[in-house]
């Protein structure tokens, strides 16, 4: 493991996943994610600058806000250790380029929408839409992707998934997947191209099932909405790293 390309790709990845915590607390409620500067979400106390330094400052302060003694959810420390967890896969995977780091932004994006679509049952315009043109712009000089690629599985993808969502609508007269979900599904086809769309749905479907099985077993199936968008995403996430792989072992079995 070469340390002077890991190292940073980790502290990156730390400090970018404190920063993703304002975005997955502050975009569903619209608030601005440049100001004001960190603050207690319970006594609405401002952070010091050492207060804000990630995983260290939740340990020395015991989880705790120091104002009010309000407890931190552990979330906090989780996403930024994923953060830093996915600037390592992303270098592993891309190496010291460019595509790492559209790789670690749209793994970043996914993660956000994952907490965000969980919580609040939706997936903001704010972070999809940009991330559409962002992936149709990484296809230009990305030697994994083309652009036709690129276009066609933001349009396979999005088109697809509304298309399923039409039709179960019509079957069940009930409604079926929500735009945010359609316009994730146009973002991810733009990072992973159109051969790996179908991938993508399957394992996304698959977890999907699972914890739904789990749901109804438990005696909570019927009364729990599922946000299939927290199942996309992590379902995006395994496919862009791993998708060749995947596809290489399911059709070598034939």
């Amino acid at each position: 493991m070469n340390l002077f390309i890991y190292v940073p790709a980790a502290i990156i990845g730390l400090v970018t996943g404190s920063f993703l915590n304002v975005v997955i607390y502050r975009v569903p409620r619209n608030l601005s994610i440049v100001k004001p500067r960190s603050f207690c979400p319970k006594c609405r106390a401002k952070l010091a600058w050492y207060e804000n330094i990630p995983l260290a400052s939740y340990l020395a302060i015991g989880g705790r806000c120091r104002g009010c003694g309000a407890h931190i959810p552990v979330r906090y420390p989780f996403v930024e250790a994923a953060g830093a967890a996915l600037g390592l896969l992303a270098v592993s995977a891309f190496g010291l380029t460019i595509d790492a780091v559209f790789a670690f932004a749209f793994l970043m994006a996914l993660t956000a929408i994952m907490l965000i679509d969980w919580d609040f049952r939706i997936i903001p315009d704010s972070v999809s839409i940009p991330f559409i043109v962002i992936g149709l712009c990484w296809s230009l000089f990305n030697p994994r992707l083309t652009l036709a690629s690129s276009a066609l599985g933001a349009l396979a993808g999005g088109g697809g998934l509304y298309l399923i969502g039409a039709l179960y609508k019509l079957a069940r007269k009930t409604e079926g997947m929500g735009g945010g979900d359609v316009k994730l599904m146009a973002m991810i086809g733009a990072f992973v191209g159109l051969k790996l769309i179908v991938p993508v749905i399957l394992v996304a479907s698959f977890a999907g099932t699972v914890y739904g099985i789990a749901l109804l077993k438990s005696g909570k199936g019927a009364k729990t909405a599922v946000a299939f968008g927290s199942f996309l995403a992590p379902a995006a996430a395994v496919c862009l790293l791993y998708g060749e792989r995947l596809l290489s072992w399911y059709f070598g079995g034939f």
